[in-house]
């Protein structure tokens, strides 16, 4: 990965560490905004909550999936209790709730994650604002906002996340897009950025949520 990109940093926050690439268990199925025509043809329909999804036009976009052997209420918690992330995602500094109560359709978050310096930006941390459009309980949630840092900025991000009961297990697929003129100037590597970040969240959801069963 070339250090002249390493300003375009996603919305997932695992990421932010520049030495990260894409990658998955053997449990885990990922595809990209760069697959082959036939094989974009051939790809499942996008994820939704509430009949929405993200931005399908969006040049970048990933998508990718694990199956976690732990009980759905504990996932569906660790992953809606948006204030405790940095309990189980290193990368997270901070993360607070702009409002009270359950996480519920229209609540916003702000949440906090350090950028190492690159070679084209200082060190920096980038301040992330997310609102809830849709969620239902167990089942689906879906948030946008955007990503705000020095000399680093994603003018939006649509993230997708759905759960289904399998057996003993839960199956966790996921979904984002981004928009901007910045991370739409390097498209390649600004997926490769969004998968790696997808990839380590499920990562680090799958361990936490094993670990609490």
């Amino acid at each position: 990965m070339s250090h002249r990109n390493l300003t375009l940093i996603p919305l997932a926050a695992a990421v932010v560490l520049a030495t990260v690439t894409a990658c998955g268990t053997d449990d885990t199925a990922a595809s990209s905004s760069t697959s082959s025509p036939a094989t974009s043809a051939a790809a499942p329909a996008g994820l939704s909550c509430g009949g929405a999804g993200i931005d399908e036009k969006a040049q970048i976009k990933y998508r990718t999936e694990a199956l976690i052997k732990a009980p759905l209420s504990t996932i569906w918690k660790l992953q809606t209790d948006v204030e405790n992330w940095p309990a189980w995602q290193q990368p997270v500094e901070s993360n607070k709730r702009l409002d009270q109560g359950q996480l519920r359709d229209g609540s916003q978050f702000q949440w906090r994650t350090p950028v190492p310096a690159s070679a084209t930006t200082p060190a920096t941390t980038l301040v992330i604002t997310s609102t809830v459009h849709q969620i239902q309980p167990e089942s689906c949630i879906r948030w946008s906002g955007p990503a705000v840092g020095d000399g680093l900025r994603i003018d939006n991000g649509v993230h997708v996340w759905n759960f289904t009961q399998q057996g003993d297990s839960v199956l966790v697929r996921t979904e984002e897009n981004w928009s901007g003129s910045q991370v739409e100037a390097d498209v390649a590597t600004s997926t490769a950025f969004l998968g790696a970040g997808l990839e380590a969240w499920l990562k680090d959801l799958k361990a936490a949520a094993e670990a609490h069963s």
